[in-house]
Parts: C-alpha cells; sequence; structure tokens
C-alpha cells in the first residue's frame, strides 16, 4: 500500500492527542507483541522455526514495517493470545513480554479481542447463523471489560519499564463488519451483528485510553478500516467462507494486503529523521 500526503494526514489526524514519537534509524531493534491480527494467520510463508500455533507470518504488518523502515524485528506475536500470555507464561511458550529488550526503539502491541472472546464469537455465530438464534454471542460483562482495561494498563508499563528507550504503539483491530447491515461473507444474524460491533467498539476504547494514560501513541486500524471490512468492495479481511482451492485461510482475519495497510500506516504515524 503506497503511502500518500492524504492517508498519512488522515492517520495523524486520528491520534493528534498522543505523545511525540523519537525518530527511528536504521537497523533499531523492534518488538511485536500481539494475538492474530498482529501475527497473520493464514498469509503465506510462515517464519521458519516459529511455533507451529502462533501462524506467524513473515507478511504480517511487524514483517512489512519493519522491512520498510530497515529495522531489526523481533517477532513474539502469536495466533490465540490473550493480555494473560503476554505478562505470563502459556504453556511452552514464555510470557511475550520476555522479548523485549533494553535497547529496543519501537513496540507495537495487538491484543484484547481473545480476552473478550471476540473472534470466537463471530466465528460461531457466523457457523449457526442459518439455524434459529443460538446465543453465540459470549457478551463480556463489566467485569470482563475493566480486568482488560487494567491488564493493557499493566502492559504499557511493563514495556516502558523493560524497554525505557522504545516508542509504545497499541495498534487496534480492523474492523470486520459495517456499521448496519451484512452481507454474504459475513452470514450473521441481525441480533449477533450488532452484539459483535458493540464489542468491537469497547475493545477499540479500551486500546485508546490504554495509549492514552499509558504513554502510548495510538494506530487506530479500527477506524482506519472502516470501508476496508469483509463486506467492502476493497476489503482487508477475510470473510467467513473459505475460498475454493487447497490455500491458506484464516476466516475474519486480515489478508496481506490488510497487513500492507496497517504497515504503511505505522509508517505514516512514526517519523522519520531528516
Amino acid at each position: 500500500m503506497r503511502r500518500s500526503a492524504g492517508f498519512t494526514a488522515a492517520v495523524c489526524a486520528l491520534v493528534a492527542w498522543a505523545a511525540p514519537a523519537a525518530p527511528l534509524a536504521r537497523g533499531d531493534v523492534y518488538v511485536a507483541l500481539g494475538s492474530s491480527y498482529a501475527a497473520g494467520p493464514g498469509i503465506v510463508p510462515v517464519v521458519q522455526g516459529s511455533p507451529a500455533r502462533c501462524a506467524r507470518s513473515q507478511l504480517n504488518y511487524p514483517h512489512q514495517l519493519a522491512q520498510l523502515r530497515g529495522l531489526q524485528l523481533i517477532d513474539a506475536s502469536c495466533s490465540g493470545a490473550t493480555t494473560a500470555h503476554l505478562l505470563g507464561p502459556w504453556n511452552e511458550l514464555p510470557p511475550q513480554l520476555d522479548a523485549l529488550t533494553a535497547d529496543a526503539r519501537l513496540v507495537t502491541v495487538t491484543i484484547g479481542g481473545n480476552d473478550l472472546a471476540y473472534m470466537g464469537s463471530l466465528m460461531g455465530a457466523s457457523a449457526c447463523a442459518a439455524a434459529a438464534p443460538c446465543n453465540a454471542v459470549k457478551q463480556p460483562t463489566e467485569q470482563d471489560y475493566a480486568a482488560l482495561g487494567q491488564r493493557l494498563a499493566r502492559i504499557a508499563a511493563e514495556v516502558h519499564r523493560r524497554s525505557p528507550e522504545a516508542q509504545l504503539v497499541f495498534v487496534d483491530y480492523f474492523t470486520v463488519l459495517p456499521s448496519q447491515g451484512g452481507c454474504a461473507a459475513a452470514p450473521l444474524q441481525a441480533a449477533d451483528a450488532s452484539s459483535l460491533r458493540a464489542i468491537a467498539a469497547r475493545l477499540a476504547q479500551l486500546t485508546a485510553t490504554a495509549a492514552r494514560e499509558g504513554g502510548a501513541l495510538l494506530l487506530p486500524l479500527a477506524a482506519l478500516s472502516t470501508d476496508h471490512g469483509v463486506c467492502a468492495a476493497q476489503p482487508w479481511l477475510n470473510g467467513f467462507q473459505r475460498p475454493p482451492g487447497d490455500v491458506p485461510f484464516a476466516a475474519y482475519h486480515p489478508t496481506s494486503a490488510g497487513m500492507a495497510a496497517a504497515a504503511s500506516a505505522l509508517d505514516a504515524l512514526l517519523p522519520r529523521q531528516h
């Protein structure tokens, strides 16, 4: 995705409240943390030697940004991860925060959707949409939202403690569904779609709060991708149905084009050396 002046202005306008970031130099260390919307499941090729269940793509937004900026990438993102898996171990995997280094200059975080069962609910509701209401959407409680906000704040504090010279950027989740209505790519009952939009909106709100209160920048992909959901003419995500053929695929997850858009938006957000 080629960066235009208009795109750059749109990105900067959406994060005008954020503290300025120090310019990055080629060779600086960049640590990427997060769940599948950072890891890139279904996008080949995968990172050789990475845990198979993480489905970490060489074309995810961390890799594409690292290539754009000539950064030294440490990618700890993993599909299915929750905030607990950044803060603590996940079976055989160490805490993602352990990937942080004292000399890191950039840290990106995309996390929280799995804490709210957002993706599981989206897929479950799509699978049973043709039947009678099946209550596939797991509704988070106010306690769930509050706990997620607290863990996001802990993550921000840990990043600053372990990588004091790094610019922290929270990258929120792509918008999946249109603001109203639906399409064949997202076979959902109207009530389920409404519930899922509400969960996505709260997740974006919590991420923005964590960035604002945690001394971080925010890349608001939810806002930047409103015209590129699964029902759009130029979607940045896969729909629910697997396409014909034996091809890698992850329903309701970003495509390589979506990841390129995210990398371009990050590139626009982060200042350059003059």
